[in-house]
């Protein structure tokens, strides 16, 4: 129960910081909010300071920075409609960006408490390793790139290696302060020895590297673009049907997997950092979901915007934002349906399971 209230209050700063980064910029740029919501549903709970109103309300999942004529017209000066454009994306882009920049922040913290990081140089091979020779790789390689994919972290190596099933790789290694390309480059995994055990391996060792304040902040820079990347690889694999729609999860799912993640954990110090870990990956993986250009998202706002602006030019006449509101009602309405249907699947296989 304590790691699945956990869930809920890391789901809960997540989107304050979301919609912070929305209030805070929009007020920045002199735009009207009218309300900044945690949660959705009835109220619980508000207060209104100035002109805005400040609420809490029942159902834990989403939250609203509600703008003077947002989705609606208004006469208003300082209508978030009559606010410049650029002024307009950067209040749209704001949410996505602290949700960024709030996963890099736990990333540097749980990064502090480590010894040091594992890297992607190799540092010595197996007895009698193939991969070894003038032609293919050497002692003091750092391997930058798998079949095109940059290798940010020490964990990149292996998850690119087994993307590919063919067993031929084109790399890209740094050596000696220039990179090197390896293309069609034969590695497969080989039985040895290993403390009186047979394992299977490609035959490297890689290197350590101790912590500092620069190898804190390059390592959580990495892991936080590694993540974008992890998204788009798992938007890409769901479109071409490498992954199914059910593996996909919700909030309900979300929360199961971070309360499992706690609960499995050997002490409360590695469950604090593995939860960290992945409240870092959720906090990255929402600013990339919000920019994408779907309508309601703040990404669909984004592109709808600059349609608008584009068509305003070319028939010299403003459009009514109704219109705009009505396309971001009815995706709201298609985001909510998938997200039952997730969450009744994620129920199911609580249930199932």
């Amino acid at each position: 129960m304590l790691y699945i209230l956990l869930a809920i209050l890391i789901f809960g700063v997540l989107i304050m910081t979301h919609e912070l980064g929305h209030f805070l910029t929009a007020k920045l740029c002199g735009v009207r909010v009218n309300e900044f919501s945690i949660f959705m549903g009835p109220v619980l709970w508000k207060k209104t300071v100035g002109e805005t109103t400040y609420s809490l309300r029942c159902i834990p999942i989403g939250g609203f920075c509600a703008m003077e004529g947002e989705d609606e017209e208004s006469t208003d000066p300082r209508a978030f409609t009559s606010a410049k454009a650029w002024k307009r994306i950067l209040i749209l882009v704001a949410g996505a960006a602290m949700n960024f920049l709030t996963g890099l922040l736990v990333l540097v913290i749980m990064y502090s408490t480590v010894a040091g990081f594992s890297t992607a140089k190799i540092v010595d091979f197996y007895p009698d390793c193939p991969l070894q020779s003038e032609q293919g790789l050497q002692v003091g390689d750092e391997l930058y790139k798998i079949d095109g994919h940059r290798i940010y972290l020490y964990s990149d190596v292996s998850m690119f290696l087994s993307r590919n099933s063919t067993g031929v790789y084109d790399l890209t290694v740094r050596r000696d302060g220039r990179l090197v390309e390896l293309e069609d480059f034969p590695m497969e995994k080989r039985a040895y020895e290993e403390d009186g055990q047979t394992v299977y391996r490609y035959g490297l060792y890689f290197g350590y590297e101790d912590k500092t304040v620069g190898t804190v902040l390059k390592n959580a820079w990495y892991s936080s673009l590694d993540f974008v990347r992890m998204v788009w690889m798992s938007l890409s694999d769901l479109v071409r049907g490498m992954v199914s729609v059910k593996d996909v999860s919700g909030p309900v799912g979300i929360v199961s997997v971070i309360a499992e993640t706690g609960e499995s954990s050997e002490t409360a110090a590695i469950a604090a950092l593995n939860i960290a870990y992945l409240a870092a990956f959720i906090a990255v993986n929402l600013a990339v979901m919000n920019l994408l250009p779907i309508p309601a998202l703040d990404g669909g706002r984004v592109f709808l915007l600059a349609v608008t602006w584009v068509l305003e030019k070319l028939l010299r006449r403003k459009i009514n934002p109704k219109y705009e509101g009505y396309i971001h009602a009815a995706g709201m309405i298609l985001l909510l349906a998938i997200l039952a249907l997730v969450t009744v699947k994620d129920v199911w296989s609580l249930f199932a399971g």
